[in-house]
């Protein structure tokens, strides 16, 4: 049964990582955004985040955070949440499922530990800002 379910491969949705100014926090501060640069609008959007690893020898884990968005439309980007400091040296791991008409989506991206940071900008789909892209 499992073997006759057929999820197709995403394409065109990111998440990113995007460095901007906070005027809660006085300074610029990371934030994980969903970048849909496809054509279709994405329906029942549906994110768990998480970041785990290492910090001096200890290993640490973060609670997960659920996020859902009813539509994302084409060539938008929406923001998913804040990213702590403390959390850029950890691996963030972002599992995202959603559907395109009746067709379910599912991927699972993830920021390598310390790779969210300044010096790894790029130019991103669809929007002016650069950041960093999950793998």
């Amino acid at each position: 049964m499992k073997k006759d379910i057929i999820i197709p491969k995403v394409e065109n949705v990111h998440i990113v990582a995007i460095q901007e100014w906070s005027d809660d926090f006085q300074e610029n501060c990371w934030y994980a955004y969903l970048l849909n640069a496809t054509n279709e609008t994405l329906e029942m959007a549906m994110l768990i985040s998480r970041a785990y690893g290492l910090i001096n020898g200890e290993e640490r884990n973060t609670m997960q955070l659920r996020h859902a968005f009813a539509k994302v439309e084409p060539q938008t980007a929406v923001k998913i949440e804040f990213l702590e400091n403390n959390v850029l040296q950890l691996e963030n791991e972002f599992m995202l499922s959603y559907f395109i008409g009746s067709q379910m989506f599912d991927k699972k991206f993830i920021f390598k530990e310390n790779s969210i940071n300044k010096n790894a900008k790029i130019d991103l789909p669809i929007i002016p800002n650069q950041g960093i892209m999950a793998v």
